[in-house]
Formats: C-alpha cells, sequence, structure tokens
C-alpha cells in the first residue's frame, strides 16, 4: 500500500505527464492515451530492445491483444491471477433485450445482465500465445525455439491512479523454450544485456529476485517458493515516487507451459521456458522522469541511443 506522500507525488507526475500532452485521459484509472512524443520515446525504447536482441535470431511471431479462453485455462492464469483477468463479453439476447440493454446504457446504469461470455480473453501477458502456437508443431529441434514476439498490448484488471501501473499496456516479450540449461544461460544473457541498456539511457536500474502477484492466502506461499528457487527477477527503477517500480521481468517457468500444453523434446521429455519482458511504457515513463518532460533538453547521447530528432 503506497503511503500518502507517494500518492501525492505520483498525483503531481500524472499532472505534468497530461500537462505536457504527453498522456491522453480518458477518464478512467490506468487508462491514457499517448501524445506524439511518448510514443516517439516508446518505439526508440523498442528499438534498442531489438538491437540487443539481434545475435538470438529468434523467430518473430505476432498475436493478437486477444486469445483463446482455453489457452488461458490450460496456463492456470484463472488459479493464480484471477483478480487480473480480462475477459470478453458480448450480446447475443434478443430485440426487446437490446431495447433495455440501450435505456440501461444511455442512463449509465448496470446492463451487464444481458451480456454473455465470449470465447476469448484480452492478453495478460504475450508470452500465452506463443506456447499452443509452439506445441502445435511438434517436438522441439535440436536447441529448442527462440522467439520475439514484439511489442504487444496487454490487459491487466489493476486500476490505479499510479501513471507507472496501467490496465493497457506494451509489454516487449522474448521466450526461450528448451532444455533447463539453455533456457537458464539465455535468461542470464537477457539480464546482463538489460542492464545494459537501462545504463546506456541513464536509468539507474537495480536488479533483484522477485515474485509474481499470486492471488489469495495461497499465492503467498507461491510468492515465497518463486523468490526461494530464484525464478524470477526483475530490474526496478525509480518512477512515479522514490520506490523503484519493476520495468522489466526476466522469468525461469521450469516445465510449467511444457506441462501444461504439451511442448516436449524430441525424446518425449518435458521442455523448460522462460521469457524476458519489458514494460514499454514504464521504460518510457522513467526516462522522462529522469530527464524532464522536453525531449529536446534530454542528454544528447540519450537522444541518440534513442534515435530521437528534435
Amino acid at each position: 500500500m503506497n503511503t500518502a506522500a507517494e500518492i501525492a507525488t505520483e498525483r503531481v507526475f500524472l499532472e505534468e505527464l497530461i500537462a505536457s500532452g504527453l498522456f491522453l485521459p480518458t477518464g478512467e484509472p490506468g487508462l491514457y492515451g499517448r501524445g506524439t512524443a511518448f510514443e516517439k520515446v516508446r518505439t526508440g525504447v523498442d528499438a534498442i530492445v531489438t538491437q540487443a536482441g539481434a545475435a538470438d535470431g529468434a523467430e518473430t511471431p505476432r498475436f493478437p491483444p486477444v486469445l483463446p479462453r482455453r489457452t488461458l485455462e490450460r496456463a492456470g492464469y484463472l488459479k493464480s491471477f484471477p483478480q487480473l483477468c480480462g475477459s470478453i463479453y458480448s450480446f447475443r439476447g434478443s430485440e426487446a433485450a437490446a431495447i433495455d440493454l440501450a435505456d440501461r446504457a444511455g442512463r449509465h446504469d448496470d446492463w451487464s445482465m444481458h451480456l454473455h461470455q465470449t470465447g476469448v480473453t484480452l492478453v495478460p501477458a504475450a508470452c500465452y500465445p506463443s506456447y499452443p502456437a509452439i506445441a502445435q508443431r511438434g517436438p522441439l529441434p535440436l536447441g529448442g525455439v527462440v522467439l520475439d514476439l514484439g511489442a504487444c498490448y496487454v490487459y491487466r484488471n489493476e486500476p490505479s491512479s499510479d501513471p507507472a501501473r496501467l490496465q493497457m499496456f506494451h509489454q516487449r516479450e522474448l521466450v526461450r523454450i528448451g532444455e533447463a540449461d539453455e533456457v537458464l544461460a539465455w535468461r542470464e544473457t537477457w539480464m546482463e544485456r538489460a542492464a545494459g541498456i537501462f545504463k546506456r539511457l541513464g536509468l539507474n536500474a537495480a536488479m533483484d529476485i522477485a515474485s509474481d502477484a499470486f492471488f489469495g492466502r495461497g499465492g503467498k506461499l507461491l510468492s515465497r517458493s518463486q523468490r526461494e528457487q530464484r525464478l524470477k527477477f526483475e530490474l526496478l527503477v525509480p518512477i512515479a515516487s522514490e520506490a523503484a517500480t519493476a520495468v522489466a521481468s526476466f522469468n525461469f517457468h521450469q516445465e510449467h507451459f511444457g506441462t501444461a500444453f504439451g511442448i516436449q523434446h524430441q525424446d518425449g521429455r518435458t521442455a523448460n521456458s522462460a521469457c524476458v519482458g519489458f514494460g514499454l511504457e514504464r521504460i518510457t515513463l522513467a526516462l522522462f522522469r529522469a530527464h524532464g518532460m522536453q525531449i529536446e533538453r534530454w542528454p544528447e547521447e540519450i537522444r541518440a541511443a534513442l534515435s530521437l530528432e528534435v
């Protein structure tokens, strides 16, 4: 829980972002449009990640920001993070029901009783669609696979006044599937690459062991186990307040997704996997916090790294 001082600092930063045209308010907490200058920086950060991973020779599939509901179910997401899920509902009722829905909506009353769950949900993590896609190919090739999934919009149901905690944001995701030692070595390489990226951008980032926001009392045990096994690391940078915020994560899934989706090696063993995720909006916000709201006043080497023309 943030302190009153931290909340006040977040509010001031948000007001600065809006006044500078970097964030475009929609009236919903944690949901903003992005101005031209913000997008120039965000896409510049995305390009730096691409450069850093070029040596991997990764495949570059792209998936939409929705996925089949059954994929989320098989992945176990609803067991661990039901509070973050964004399921999609739609109308399929009678004409009378449609009229009632429109009347209720016109009064801003509840009209959810007329909706029914569809077969798709919003993507909560950009790597999720890749596991069933790889499983459908059959056994992994020798050496496994490396995927660069690009910058995908993902959704988390956690509205907040903190400008660094968005409901919808771009997650730049990379995935490695293969033997445990290959996967861990790849993750370690990306941890080193990421540290270099943030140094290049003039951001004071710190690496730390982390855990996910698992739901409920059982979630505390999962979080503790995740930390003890060193399955998750995060790079943290101050953004909206002095308290550091995670801007990149480095996750070793062990055989979780291999088991859930039947991803196997040639000899029938279950594959391990890891993913690396960069929160592009958070990194962009950290840059504006560190270097100021006017790009033209940023240090020349930072603008050059991001290919920013001013």
